[in-house]
């Protein structure tokens, strides 16, 4: 892994939309999600319990997410979590919104000093 690759926390700002992502590939307990989020970004972001589980509360009570208690795969019981039609609508308007700013990024990143 190379210093540009080295696990860090997800960017500020999008930890809804990775966990409202996340869940909307299935439904998946809490630590799951963390390790999703791990694996899908090939190990660049790195998400904390105390940032995921505050996030969960807050994505329920907004409606975008909603919880169950099942049985893990280990027999353990677990909150699984799973997009709501709510939660859907957000998280494409998120997708959205990062893909245009990422854009305007990439093109300010690029921009040479002769460009108006």
């Amino acid at each position: 892994m190379t210093a540009a690759q080295k696990p860090g926390p997800v960017v500020q700002g999008t930890l809804d939309m990775l966990i409202l992502k996340t869940v909307a590939l299935q439904p998946m307990h809490g630590y799951g999600v963390g390790l999703r989020i791990e694996q899908i970004s090939r190990g660049v972001f790195q998400v904390n319990a105390g940032s995921l589980f505050p996030a969960f509360r807050r994505l329920e009570r907004r409606g975008w997410i909603q919880g169950e208690w099942r049985a893990t795969e280990n027999n353990r019981r677990a909150k699984y979590y799973m997009l709501t039609d709510a939660g859907r609508k957000q998280l494409q308007s998120e997708a959205r919104e990062w893909q245009a700013q990422s854009a305007a990024i990439a093109r300010i990143l690029e921009a040479t000093s002769g460009e108006v």
